[in-house]
């Protein structure tokens, strides 16, 4: 029977200028020799990934793929998630996000660099053999979401409008291409939870590439019901990043946070187990949906090594991962359809 995939790794939070996690051959030897078999390429960052040449040539991309065949790896996902943040942007953000584009950029011009970064995910994913396009939405009014100062009337819709119009030719042309963007419904952007990715699909017309990459940890962290998530949201789940956290309010902090560093928050991230999220529930609620794309860790913990985190973290998807099956436990005791023996049993007859 159809199966989730993995284990799998997204390489960008162990990345670093340091043997073995410099370059694509030396930290997908590392990873494979962990027991993951399938990794998430950071497009952005070319010690592991050519995103221009990828978009360009079919004959790279399977090159590059036949590299990390000889490791026993497959390559999950091209993500576009610094793009997808870049694409809409409110001006406070301006400043902070100058490092996710090159330096210089403003306006029209930043929003078609990041268009144009979006479009060769799409064309590299096809050269790969990919289907799916991990992204976050980026938007306007991210900075609204508490509504003190109390919001003008129309300015969220009027944010979505935008953020629709800007999404709308990238989802046409993944679409056209048999790709999907999988939303990340992530803090920051204006997609961050189930009643924004709803805003997203009116103003998309309810556009089939309008996916969604499932991560708990983020719901745990805005106090949100994973897991009936899934249920609600189940056919849209093209991606999933495995990922941990807990939040554990006090006195002092909650939801918010207090501006403190991620360690002392009341919610944060941890490695796989260490946290609050029922991966049991979720991987059976998971299948149960019929999801069967690959499961990603994405590692971010505020107390243990990454190293730790990645060494445990493939036997961990490993153990969750849910064989289907259409065999019933008790068909031992099944017997034969006869509607006159039915009949007797109701007392009809």
């Amino acid at each position: 029977m159809p199966r989730m995939k993995g284990p799998a790794i997204f390489l960008a939070q162990f990345l670093r200028d340091v043997e073995p996690y410099n370059n694509i051959e030396n930290i997908g030897r590392w990873v494979a020799s962990l027991g993951y078999k399938g990794v998430q390429i950071p497009t952005w960052d070319r010690r592991v990934f050519d995103l221009d040449r990828a978009a360009e040539s079919k004959m790279w991309c399977d090159e590059y793929k036949g590299k990390l065949r000889e490791m026993g790896l497959e390559i999950t996902e091209l993500p576009g998630y610094l793009a997808g943040q870049v694409l809409a942007m409110p001006p406070a953000y301006e400043t902070l996000f100058e490092i996710f584009h090159p330096a210089g950029l403003r306006g029209e011009a930043r929003t078609e660099w990041a268009a144009g970064e979006l479009r060769k995910c799409i064309r590299a994913s096809v050269n790969m053999g990919t289907t799916v396009i991990p992204v976050m939405s980026g938007g306007f009014a991210w900075h609204m979401f508490y509504p003190w100062p109390q919001r003008p009337k129309g300015i969220i819709e009027e944010a979505f409008k935008e953020l629709a119009r800007r999404w709308r030719p990238l989802l046409d042309l993944a679409h056209d291409n048999g790709l999907v963007f999988a939303y990340e419904l992530h803090p920051g952007s204006d997609v961050f939870d189930g009643a924004t990715y709803e805003m997203f699909l009116e103003y998309t017309d309810n556009h089939p590439a309008a996916c969604i990459n499932y991560d708990p940890s983020h719901f745990v962290l805005q106090q949100l019901d994973y897991l009936e998530f899934i249920q609600i949201y189940g056919e849209r789940i093209k991606g999933f990043h495995v990922k941990d956290a807990e939040f554990r309010p006090n006195g002092r902090v909650g939801v918010y946070g207090g501006y403190l560093p991620w360690a002392k928050r009341a919610g944060r991230f941890r490695s796989l187990g260490d946290g609050q999220v029922d991966f049991k529930r979720v991987f059976t609620l998971l299948a149960e949906v019929g999801y069967t794309g690959w499961a990603v860790l994405e590692w971010e913990c505020a107390v243990k090594s990454p190293e730790q985190g990645a060494a445990e973290g493939a036997a961990f998807i490993e153990r969750h991962i849910i064989e289907t099956t259409t065999v019933a436990f008790d068909d031992f005791a099944k017997v034969e359809t006869d509607v006159q023996r039915n009949r007797r049993i109701l007392g009809l007859d």
